[in-house]
């Protein structure tokens, strides 16, 4: 093995062993949080706007909010990365201003 690799080899063991960690560390704050609120809680809600975004033939693109459920309150965990199926606030709220891209389909004919 050349010197470059081995370097290159050992770097990327030290990455992923210290993503690891973080990641542990990050669910052990938040199992520690959700146990003893006093530390501050584990998990929050959102609430969103959603609105969408509708591509017209002219190539415009058309702004509404969504009829169905133009509000909604979305949980999240208080946390870096994503745990027991919820999204990181942090992520939640950056991307809840973010308009839904809408894609028209066209039924084919049989």
């Amino acid at each position: 093995m050349s010197r470059f690799s081995r370097i290159a080899t050992r770097t990327l063991i030290a990455v992923v062993a210290v993503l690891a960690i973080l990641y542990a560390g990050d669910y052990g704050v938040l199992r520690l949080r959700a146990a003893y609120p006093r530390f501050g809680g584990a998990y929050d809600s959102v609430h969103v706007v959603r609105l969408l975004a509708i591509p017209l033939k002219s190539g415009r693109t058309e702004y509404e909010l969504d009829a169905r459920q133009p509000e909604v309150t979305v949980s999240c965990v208080r946390a870096l990365f994503p745990h027991q199926g919820y999204q990181p606030c942090w992520y939640v709220r950056r991307n809840s201003q973010k308009p839904i891209p809408m894609m028209v389909m066209i039924a084919a004919k049989t």
